[in-house]
């Protein structure tokens, strides 16, 4: 067993995720975001690879992917960026990126360092599961869960061909679209929620779109595994990218009361 599945196997509350992007705005206040991030709560920490056509992001990501890009940030970046993270923390880290940087560092090679920097999952975004043979032999052989994204028009049939594949927990899409902070969590998402557990036991993690303490309670009351939060980071770092104490304050608050609201009530 893993790191992130001792974080599913703990009860009391639902797992909280929080993402942000390596290297942005540059390497060194990457890590201080990770560690306030962690500071705060975060039972997960999802790190995305910055990518120059992030097609399953908002315009906030990609904001963030491009002041990464612009920091000098390449695979390397991110790996010791990991390591920095990891000799402080146990907490799991699971890179969320485009399968082009794997294939361009080689399938092998990117899992074997993410391995060595202490990754414990990788999330292709746009990497079919029926294409996926090659990189799920490979997390298998590096014991780096593989995580698989699984929308409201995923049909039950796929939904079985990920299962076969999937590892650590199953990123539930909660709207149609890209990244982004909405006002309300979709029925649609709670419905996909309880459609996908008939098919599985691994843990369920809603995405896309939660934003605020209220929309984490509706995810739990639901039953979700866990919420992962994005974009309303990536907004925060963006606000006090001239002030980074505030910003370490601020996300530290923040990430608090969303796991707060994770916390289910005896």
């Amino acid at each position: 067993m893993g790191r992130i599945d001792d974080v599913f196997r703990k009860k009391g509350g639902t797992a909280f995720i929080g993402f942000a992007v390596a290297g942005d705005p540059d390497r060194d206040t990457s890590v201080n975001i990770a560690r306030a991030l962690i500071a705060g709560g975060t039972d997960i920490l999802e790190l995305g690879v910055p990518f120059s056509d992030p097609v399953a992001d908002g315009p906030t990501i990609q904001k963030a992917d491009e002041r990464a890009l612009a920091a000098g940030t390449t695979p390397d970046t991110i790996f010791s960026i990991v390591k920095e993270i990891r000799e402080g923390s146990p907490v799991p880290i699971v890179l969320l990126t485009y399968y082009n940087t794997v294939y361009q560092r080689g399938i092998d090679r990117f899992y074997r360092e993410a391995r060595d920097a202490g990754v414990d999952g990788i999330l292709i975004a746009d990497m079919p599961v029926e294409e996926s043979d090659d990189v799920t032999k490979t997390a298998a052989h590096y014991g780096i869960a593989p995580i698989f994204l699984i929308s409201q028009t995923t049909t039950d049939k796929r939904i079985d061909r990920i299962m076969s594949r999937a590892g650590g927990y199953l990123y539930l899409v909660s709207v149609l679209g890209v990244t982004g902070a909405r006002e309300t969590v979709s029925p649609d998402a709670l419905d996909l929620l309880h459609r996908v557990r008939n098919h599985t036991s691994l843990p369920l993690a809603l995405g896309f779109g939660i934003s605020t303490p209220e929309q984490v309670k509706t995810c739990v009351q639901a039953g979700a595994d866990g919420v992962i939060v994005g974009s309303a980071i990536v907004d925060m770092v963006e606000k006090y990218l001239h002030d980074q104490q505030a910003m370490t304050a601020e996300l530290t608050s923040y990430i608090y009361g969303m796991k707060s609201a994770a916390n289910r009530s005896p």
